[in-house]
Order: structure tokens, then sequence, then C-alpha cells
């Protein structure tokens, strides 16, 4: 979840438990890791493999993994991250599977050379990242053929949308950009058709889109949590169905690269 090119930007070091409440301990992360958790599960449940997740952070998607005998290699730039994770894992038994680099995404084809995996996972790392067109090239160059890459990435027109309904027209006006920067705040969110080049240019094939969070975010009162069943079902229920995909926060995309 947070890596870098040339910038420190999306490094959580020494804020690791302050991250983990802020995302995981919210509504908003319940909804992500439920959308993720379906979304992953023909993976989860299919036959053994190698996984790549880049950004991993704390490590508890790839823990689905692990706990059904995969192998993970699990990659993120802050060492506290790492480092957590691997506790955690080791709480639960699972660190035999697993392999943990502190290194960010621009250097794992030189860290992992000659190797490339079947499945990778790539959840909000692009947002953090100065150049994204280069990140797409490397999750390509890590990528097996007929591999596939669980891409989710933070949707700039979801977050324009969000902050129209909220009345924010001059943040809108300065383009999204902030006065001052929010360390937990990703700075580069992309336009889905800008992602979609990308990915197109790299001669890779998307096939599946999900919104994360298509309504979450345009709630008045987000901390509603006696109702948190209720959302969860209609996020589950709408996030594939157009326009309500398009207004997630997120997107997740499931992207194969061709054999050939």
């Amino acid at each position: 979840m947070k890596q870098k090119n040339n910038s420190s930007r999306g490094d959580f070091s020494g804020i690791s438990k302050k991250f983990a409440r802020s995302i995981y301990g919210s509504s908003k992360g319940r909804l992500r890791m439920a959308v993720l958790k379906r979304e992953l599960e023909p993976f989860v449940e299919g036959q053994k493999r190698t996984v790549l997740d880049v950004g991993a952070g704390l490590g508890q998607v790839n823990e689905w993994f692990l706990t059904r005998g995969h192998h993970v290699i699990h990659t993120d730039i802050s060492a506290d991250m790492v480092n957590e994770a691997q506790q955690r894992h080791q709480q639960l038994g699972l660190q035999r599977n697993a392999q943990y680099l502190i290194t960010p995404l621009s250097e794992l084809p030189e860290q992992l050379p000659e190797q490339q995996f079947s499945l990778i996972l790539c959840h909000a790392v692009l947002e953090w990242l100065e150049d994204g067109e280069t990140a797409i090239n490397q999750l390509n160059r890590l990528l097996k053929p007929g591999g596939y890459l669980s891409l989710m990435f933070y949707n700039r027109n979801a977050k324009l949308m969000a902050n129209a309904i909220y009345g924010n027209f001059d943040y809108i006006a300065r383009d999204l950009n902030v006065k001052k920067t929010v360390r937990l705040s990703p700075q580069t969110p992309h336009e889905p058709r800008q992602v979609e080049r990308w990915i197109d240019a790299n001669g890779l094939k998307i096939i599946d889109k999900t919104g994360v969070r298509c309504f979450h975010d345009y709630l008045r009162n987000k901390d509603d949590q006696q109702r948190f069943d209720e959302l969860l079902e209609l996020e589950l229920n709408y996030n594939k169905q157009s326009p309500f995909r398009e207004l997630g926060r997120y997107q997740h995309w499931l992207i194969q690269k061709p054999t050939t």
C-alpha cells in the first residue's frame, strides 16, 4: 500500500499503528477488505502459487493466501510495516510460507531477477507514486504470461465528486491540490481512463472492474456503524454495475497478461 519511485510519499514508518487505526479500524477499511475478499476468493481457494504482494503494508490481505498454503513475497518500503506484518504472521503461524522485502516497486525487478509471478497484488500503491505509467511497466515486467494483476487505485473522479457534494469548490478549483499535505491522504489520484491507457500500452487486458466504496464516501454520516451490514450489502450488490462502479473511491481491476 505504500510505495515510491523517487519520492518519500507513502512511507508510513513511525505511524504504522495510526495507519492501521485510520484505515482498517474504520468502516471504509472494513468495506475495502470485504470487497477485496470477494474479488480474490477464486485465487485464494484455487491452485497453490507464489503471490507477489507489492506495497503489502500490514499483510492483512496476503494472510488469506498464507492461510491456504500459498507462498507470499511481502514487499513494502516501510520497515515498520514489514516488521509488524512479519510479527503478525508469526503469531498466526503463517510465516513459514512468507518472504519479506523492504523495497520499492521500482527496485523489485532487480531484487527478484528473472522471476515472474502468476498473481501480483498491488493495492493502494499507484496513488503514492510520482509516475504511475512507469509503475504499470514495472508490474508488467514482473507478471508471468497468462498471469493476473489485482490492481486497486485511488479514483480521481470519485474524489472530485465527493468534494463537490460537500461544497469544497475552492479545492476543486485548485485541481484537487491541497495547501498542506496530509500524510495519510493520497496526493496522486488517477483518472481511470488514464490508467486504462497505461494498461493497454503494456499489452495487458482488463478482465473485470469493481468499485470500492461506491456509496460510503458520499454518506453524511460515515460513522453509523449500526447500519454497516446494510451498507456492505448495498456496496456488494451494485459495485460492479455502472454508473455506481465508476463512483467508487477506489477502483479494483483484475488484469491479465496474454500468453503470447
